[in-house]
């Protein structure tokens, strides 16, 4: 038996209708709608290292174990430590669950990491990273047991369909908004960007309709085709000195490549990033000064996370096709596992929560729809380890475009939903409208499944609402006036 065949019968090509070329144009479709993590990911977390809480600046070099980091230093060791935890999470993911989903450290939860914890609730980074490694060590434990999956299928069915949809929706938005198609507006706050003043909204809306024009002819690869062909354009443009550099390019990209050059710019890389591990381990130290502060800290990422990946998980597996009439993930716990081992893992060496990407959906519109999808992106993950300051000469706006037509995609989750009974329409709607207006799935799943129970007594069906899904709801309801009520200042960390 040859490679192709071994390969073929492990992960089961046959019985998901799929081959090995597709498989392998997913995953180059899916890294690249994700790479930008590579990049962003050490642009959030760096600023959580550098806060100086007794001044309340983020400093340009900052002092751990004895040695003195520059910003610079600190966000190449951050790139390195984000593409490691990556490709554990994915190697799990492939070969354990065999689900074509990609991990990383999340957005959103990156950003919920340094601004909320760090910045304004006065974490230590250190400590943070330990709570996101007791976070993970806990997700492995109800994973293991099964309450995970448990929780998952507890979500009311409206919330389960409408959360593909409400995750388009969101997808969407962003998308418009890094291609500059949307902008904001003093009046109306959003508005139709300009394309005949914006360079990258109007390369953008080129590349946009090339690629949905590809989409709807059926083209293998035409996400992948937009995303390149748009990329390369950009840098056409600038080399051209049509427009100038870092409008159409990431800013400083240029110049690094077109005057340093490559192979100086590529010896440069931090790979050394054992000091981000020995502020781990100073973390674990700093629990036994304040065991509460900490506790509230792992709850906070818990919930968050919890939540997020949830949302996740099922939004891009209603795209694949995964659910069953019931609107569940069979063997939700192992693509569970895969974030949960990444999540505690990535804590150790150095960055935040790890989770399922969203961007995953790319590849399934690709056609992938087994582990190799993910090994594929954990491959070209591992391979930028060697280039990591090339991926910053991708323009993000390129990547975005994928976001754009995938969202539009994901919608069809709307037909799903019963519009005509007031708890679906009510809980699903809001599911479907929260998460992009608030920018956050785990709010848009909150607000369906506190809605859910409530619409279902009053229409006189609370017989149809398990004591599970009660508790679920006033669980959220509690989080948030706790969440809120520290924002406010009454309750201090």
């Amino acid at each position: 038996m040859g490679a192709r065949e071994t390969i073929a019968e492990f992960f089961g090509f046959d019985e998901y209708g799929t081959d090995l070329r597709t498989e392998s144009i997913a995953g180059l479709t899916t890294f690249l709608a994700m790479a930008y993590i590579i990049v962003v990911n050490p642009s959030i977390l760096t600023d959580a290292i550098l806060y100086n809480h007794a001044t309340g600046e983020i400093q340009s070099s900052t002092m751990i174990q004895g040695t003195e980091y520059t910003a610079n230093e600190l966000f190449q060791m951050i790139a390195v430590v984000t593409i490691l935890a990556s490709v554990v999470a994915m190697v799990v993911m492939a070969l354990y669950a065999n689900r074509p989903f990609g991990l990383a450290p999340g957005m959103g939860l990156n950003a919920f990491f340094t601004y909320t914890v760090v910045l304004i609730l006065g974490v230590p980074w250190e400590l943070a990273l330990a709570a996101v490694f007791v976070e993970g060590v806990v997700f492995i434990a109800l994973t293991a047991v099964g309450a995970r999956k448990y929780v998952l299928e507890l979500f009311p069915e409206p919330v389960k369909f409408a959360v593909g949809a409400g995750i388009g929706v969101y997808l969407l938005f962003l998308g418009l908004q890094e291609i500059e198609l949307v902008v904001p507006h003093d009046d109306t706050f959003i508005t139709l960007g300009n394309v005949l003043q914006s360079p990258v909204a109007a390369l953008s809306l080129v590349g946009l309709t090339v690629m949905l024009l590809l989409y709807a002819r059926g083209v293998k690869g035409s996400i992948v085709i937009g995303i390149v062909s748009t990329a390369i354009a950009g840098w056409a443009l600038t080399l051209a000195g049509v427009v100038q550099p870092d409008v159409l390019t990431p800013e400083g990209s240029y110049d690094s490549v077109t005057n340093e050059g490559i192979v100086s710019m590529l010896a440069s890389v931090q790979y050394d990033f054992t000091p981000l591990f020995w502020g781990f381990v100073d973390g674990l130290g700093m629990i036994t000064e304040d065991p509460l502060v900490f506790a509230m800290v792992v709850f906070t990422f818990f919930f968050v996370d919890f939540f997020d990946t949830a949302g996740t998980l099922i939004g891009v597996s209603q795209i694949g096709g995964f659910l069953d009439e019931d609107g569940d993930l069979p063997e939700a716990e192992k693509p569970l596992m895969a974030d949960a081992v990444g999540t505690t893992v990535g804590a150790m060496i150095g960055t935040s929560t790890v989770t399922t990407f969203i961007e995953s959906s790319t590849g399934l519109e690709e056609g992938g729809r087994t582990g190799f999808t993910t090994l594929v992106v954990a491959g070209f993950f591992a391979l930028s380890l060697l280039i990591v300051p090339l991926i910053s000469a991708i323009p993000q706006y390129a990547t975005y475009l994928a976001l754009v037509v995938v969202g539009i995609i994901m919608l069809q989750g709307v037909a799903d939903i019963d519009w005509n009974h007031p708890a679906w329409a009510i809980s699903g709607g809001l599911t479907i409208t929260i998460m992009p207006l608030t920018t956050s799935i785990s709010n848009g799943l909150a607000a369906g499944i506190i809605t859910y129970p409530l619409v279902k007594s009053a229409v006189g069906e609370y017989r149809d609402v398990s004591l599970g899904q009660w508790l679920l709801a006033i669980s959220f309801i509690v989080y948030f006036v706790a969440y809120f009520a520290v924002q406010a200042g009454m309750v201090a960390f």
